[in-house]
């Protein structure tokens, strides 16, 4: 099995340009992956680029380049060895990293596992919900170190993700005539472990419909930066519950991910122009307020 608060707490670096949508909303896309996506021909005029924050650095260089005309961002979120475990993700580095380059929108895939029959292997999901079940990481950028943001953010997290930025993936998936569940409840667990058959059966009796490591604090971290922040999930398993399947392993994961990357690609493909297409300045406005009106310190 396998993604600040608008207030700058260092040296405001300026930022490349990023493409103008329809009406002039500039637009520039952040793009979280892991095997398989950091693909030389994914991206034109590829350029790497090595950064640091205040989070420490991010899982890897950032990659900058364009798709369909497009300035996009590309990072490994494991790093492109694959190296780093779930825990260990430097979530806000790779968050706050991708605001800093000046991203709006950031679009994820990731590897999960089935909890119900009709996601099955191999099918695409565009998610709309998560369950937390992680016990390690934290989730925000205002934890009261020094130089951190001021405040509190009590972040609302209904919706958990992007909706217009979900919906662009979802008409995406339709363009290419994939098959794609339009919505999907994924259990973030704390890894790196799968989970015991009893544990795989309660996530699924919660109302969880799909599980996954690294979801959160991705998601959360995003919405707290006020970026708009929508995935593609593979399922690649049916974790522990299903009698007479055998249970989730590394090789299956793997094996299922690489078969459906392709497919993965061509959906960011077409959602980075969908979304160059629109106007996303009052969306964008939109997520810097809900921020803003939710920490304390700023009200």
């Amino acid at each position: 099995m396998a993604t600040c608060c608008g207030r700058d707490i260092h040296p405001v670096v300026k930022k490349e340009s990023v493409e103008a949508g329809c009406c002039g909303c500039m637009v520039k896309i952040g793009i979280i992956g892991g095997s398989g996506l950091d693909d030389p021909d994914i991206l034109e005029g590829r350029k790497e680029k090595t950064v640091t924050t205040p989070y420490g650095a991010p899982a890897d260089v950032l990659i900058e380049g364009t798709m369909n005309g497009v300035q996009c961002v590309l990072l490994a979120r494991h790093g492109r060895e694959h190296g780093i475990i779930p825990s260990n993700v430097p979530y806000r580095a790779n968050i706050w990293a991708l605001k800093e380059a000046g991203c709006t929108h950031v679009l994820v895939s990731s590897a999960c596992g089935s909890l119900r029959e009709q996601f099955k292997r191999g099918d695409l999901v565009i998610p709309d919900d998560v369950i937390d079940r992680t016990t390690q990481r934290i989730e925000t950028f205002t934890d009261g170190n020094p130089g951190s943001p001021p405040g509190v953010c009590h972040l609302p997290m209904s919706p958990a993700f992007n909706e217009a930025t979900r919906q662009v993936l979802i008409a995406a998936t339709r363009k290419l005539n994939y098959n794609a569940h339009d919505s999907g409840t994924v259990v973030c667990i704390e890894g790196p472990r799968y989970s015991t058959k009893a544990e795989s059966k309660m996530f699924g009796m919660w109302g969880g419909d799909l599980i996954n490591m690294t979801i959160v604090p991705e998601v959360v971290l995003a919405k707290e930066a006020g970026l708009l922040y929508a995935g593609v999930a593979i399922v690649t398993d049916y974790d522990s519950w299903r009698d007479g399947e055998e249970s989730v392993s590394v090789q299956q994961v793997v094996e299922t991910f690489a078969s459906n990357v392709s497919k993965v690609k061509n959906i960011l493909k077409e959602a980075v122009a969908m979304i160059s297409q629109q106007n996303w300045t009052e969306e964008i406005q939109k997520a810097k307020d809900l921020v803003k009106n939710n920490n304390q310190a700023l009200k």
